[in-house]
């Protein structure tokens, strides 16, 4: 499928009641539609009016590699992963230029794994990367001047199940200082009521590594549990902690996190309202989302989806959703990976075409600037 090159702003939306998941088949990027899944509105429809628009300001950079994970330096420029490549590259703020920054040793691309999410935080570079023998997160020492390299990884924590699906994958540093984590369970289902292992988990620690003080569960890293895989990983204004997931052949979830809190799998999946598990707050068939990479910007979560195609906003209003999840740019460039907001209204986004599973255009991969409203 091509994509377009020259991008203009765009006012498409898709409203319905809930939205999407992934199959086991398939892995963390399918999926069939449920039953009685509520169809969509035509992508060409109009925002409902007082609710944030999207629109696309310009390509910032293109012909990336399987692009993953994608962490801002401070100044705005932008780090991000290549999965199967291996390799970390910085990209300009303004005017997109790419240095490569190195190959990442040790790295074991296969399936959904290979070098991850990234996280920045005071002259390191974080790394959630899959190894020979397990999924792990790293930290490279990185000065950011010009002909800076990526120095040599130190583990921060390992043994994180690996396979050839349900890797999770996603880091990110919360207000509180600490190492946030998503996992998956690899498709041994099992692993996410383990409480003993670090699959199908939410995992809270300090930047070495270790159990972050107040964890629910003495002594672990582990900070929610119940998970089948999570991709996506935001705070909100009041530092609430907001995950996607990917379902498998019903429901994807958008979950608002409580430590120690059972989010189900594999027992349930979606809205259950069964004592003990906790429900989602927003749900989809899994035609319409395949969560990956999420943000807070404007009163909102965007999630970007990959099997969907398309970027949700999803208003907050507490703990609750402020209408129904809204979709932009259906369609319009394919899958889309990772969304990572700036602070000033502005979100940077990836499309994920040559990751295996996409059909690569021109200019593919590529990090899309947003403008919200």
């Amino acid at each position: 499928m091509n994509r377009p090159v020259v991008l203009k702003a765009l006012s498409g939306v898709v409203a319905l009641m809930c939205a999407v998941g992934c199959s086991g088949g398939g892995g963390g990027d399918g999926g069939r539609p449920a039953s009685g899944a509520p169809s969509s509105s035509p992508a060409g429809s109009s925002a409902s009016a007082g609710k944030g628009r999207v629109a696309v300001a310009g390509t910032l950079a293109e012909g990336l590699d399987s692009p993953w994970g994608l962490a801002a330096l401070p100044g705005g420029d932008l780090l991000v992963s290549s999965r199967d490549g291996r390799t970390v590259t910085r990209v300009a703020g303004e005017g997109g230029a790419k240095t490569p920054l190195g190959e990442v040793p040790g790295v074991v691309p296969g399936g959904e794994g290979g070098l991850l999410g990234l996280a920045v935080r005071e002259g390191w570079v974080y790394a959630y990367l899959t190894s020979g023998t397990d999924n792990r997160i790293v930290r490279m020492r990185y000065g950011g001047g010009a002909g800076d390299r990526l120095g040599a990884p130190e583990p921060v924590l390992t043994g994180i199940p690996r396979g050839r699906i349900h890797d999770g994958g996603r880091i990110a540093f919360g207000p509180d200082g600490m190492l946030y984590a998503g996992t998956g369970e690899t498709g041994e289902t099992g692993l996410a009521q383990d409480r003993a292992s670090l699959g199908g988990k939410i995992l809270r620690m300090t930047p070495d590594g270790r159990p972050a003080p107040g964890n629910p569960f003495p002594g672990s890293v582990v900070y929610s549990y119940g998970h089948r895989n999570v991709q996506g990983l935001a705070w909100d204004a009041d530092g609430r902690l907001w995950a996607a997931e990917f379902g498998q052949d019903t429901w994807d979830e958008l979950n608002l996190i409580a430590p120690g809190r059972n989010y189900g799998w594999p027992v349930v999946e979606g809205t259950a309202g069964r004592a003990g598990f906790t429900d989602p707050v927003a749900q989809w068939p899994t035609s319409d989302a395949s969560p990956s990479g999420i943000a807070y910007a404007r009163g909102a979560i965007w999630m970007a989806g990959l099997r969907g195609e398309r970027l949700w906003r999803i208003g907050l209003a507490g703990a609750e959703r402020s209408g129904e999840p809204e979709a932009f740019l259906h369609g319009e460039y394919g899958r889309l990976r990772t969304v990572l907001a700036d602070g000033d209204g502005r979100l940077w986004l990836t499309t994920s075409e040559t990751d295996g599973r996409g059909t690569p255009g021109p200019g593919d991969d590529r990090i899309l600037r947003l403008e919200v409203t």
